[in-house]
């Protein structure tokens, strides 16, 4: 076995792992360094001898021995109760471990501990990328373009602060899982995001954050199969990441949907994708996350930009906007407006949204391609101006102020 096959074991089953071990240690830093130990074992080990029949648990319990070695040096010649009771919980059969309840795997106890709405939406997206995503410090610095020692930092308060505000390690209550669900969906959907429209840097795409945020979302939505919203975020998720490939051009600038080239969208993602929605909103309980899937449904479904059902889309934005009623969602519905009911129909429906979105760069984009569109050429190269110096991804900024140099010209 080499080691890139040994890496796609540690990246799959990291978070199991330390989910594991978490809940015997009650201590995220020793169960990292137990995890990370069994896999060094694992890097020495398995290229000579090949892998065991099941990895996970292998590692699972080389990360629970090299614990108890570790607790036992730690406790000579010091008769500590915790570390008698740690001891203890470690070497308890499994069955004596585990816990009286219909959970099937400790992941879903450390995603909720993660995205604990205690911590902060940085501190929630380091969390999970780190624990349950096996990405190291590194990784997720360069991810969100920011040095090693400040996203190290970052990962390491948002630990004492689960350790010191003794954020509890389960599965909320019946009455409460909603909401922190939420704050669940919305760390996996922040990732995906900012993967696929990068806020900052030279890179518009980090295929590695959308590649991410979809496996754990697959993952969430094999714990919580009968959960419409889970199931709407990871449909989502795929029909966007379908038209990845079509994205960016040979160059690596930016090419709006109305102008891809549709062949090279994945139509497996596409299928699996309108698969989901179909089957979650069949339910008829749609979420937010069910009904933008809905919307990327019918982008997907058309041959071309001129095919696209606008009134269809129109009608699930007037949904979206009963059930999440912000000016993001505003903004998106008066683009499709522009397409059913006119450019200066448009203009009105963004008009309200001037003074809460002022400092969006995208709504002062969308304006400009309105005003565009109504002839309005100084106005909207004023609004892509406006829009470019708001904009901190160099992709998205060059673009933006290409179509004000057209204008111009």
């Amino acid at each position: 076995m080499d080691r890139a096959a040994i890496a796609a074991v540690f990246r799959a089953e990291y978070g199991r792992a330390v989910s594991v071990l978490y809940r015997a240690l009650g201590d995220l830093d020793r169960a990292e360094d137990a995890v990370q130990e069994a896999f060094a074992v694992a890097l020495a080990r398995w290229p000579a001898d090949g892998p065991p029949p099941a990895p996970a648990g292998w590692i699972i319990i080389t990360a629970r021995r090299r614990a108890v070695d570790r607790l036992r040096r730690e406790a000579v010649g010091r008769a500590k109760e915790a570390e008698a009771e740690l001891l203890r919980r470690l070497t308890a059969p499994d069955d004596e471990a585990s816990e009286p309840d219909d959970i099937p795997d400790d992941r879903l106890r450390l995603i909720f501990t993660c995205c604990h709405p205690a911590l902060s939406p940085e501190a929630r997206v380091a969390l999970t990328l780190r624990l349950l995503g096996g990405l190291s410090t590194a990784e997720i610095a360069r991810a969100f373009l920011v040095p090693e020692p400040t996203m190290a930092q970052r990962i390491s308060r948002a630990k004492a602060k689960i350790r010191d505000a003794r954020i509890p390690y389960r599965i909320p209550p019946s009455g409460e899982l909603t909401e922190r669900l939420r704050s669940v969906l919305s760390v996996l959907y922040l990732v995906f995001s900012e993967g696929y429209a990068a806020s900052t840097g030279d890179r518009l795409v980090r295929e590695e954050l959308c590649a991410e945020a979809i496996r754990l979302a697959r993952t969430l939505r094999s714990l919580l199969p009968d959960e419409e919203e889970v199931q709407g975020l990871l449909a989502l998720l795929l029909l966007v990441d379908a038209r990845r490939a079509a994205r960016v051009d040979a160059s690596g600038a930016m090419v709006p949907l109305p102008e891809q080239d549709r062949s090279l969208w994945d139509r497996g993602l596409i299928a699996e994708g309108h698969a989901l929605v179909r089957a979650c909103l069949l339910r008829g309980r749609p979420g937010p996350y069910q009904l933008q899937a809905a919307i990327q449904a019918v982008h997907d479904d058309a041959a071309s930009a001129q095919t696209t059902d606008w009134r269809q889309i129109v009608a699930l934005y007037d949904q979206l906007l009963r059930v999440a009623p912000t000016p993001v969602v505003a903004l998106n519905r008066a683009v499709a407006v522009a397409e059913v009911e006119g450019t200066e129909a448009a203009l009105e429906a963004v008009a309200p949204l001037r003074e809460p979105l002022a400092s969006f760069y995208l709504l002062h984009g969308v304006r400009a391609g309105l005003l565009a569109r109504a002839g309005r050429t100084a106005e909207a190269a004023e609004e892509y101006e406006a829009a470019a110096a708001l904009c901190a991804g160099e992709a998205e900024r060059a673009f933006l102020l290409g179509r004000r140099a057209a204008l111009r010209a």
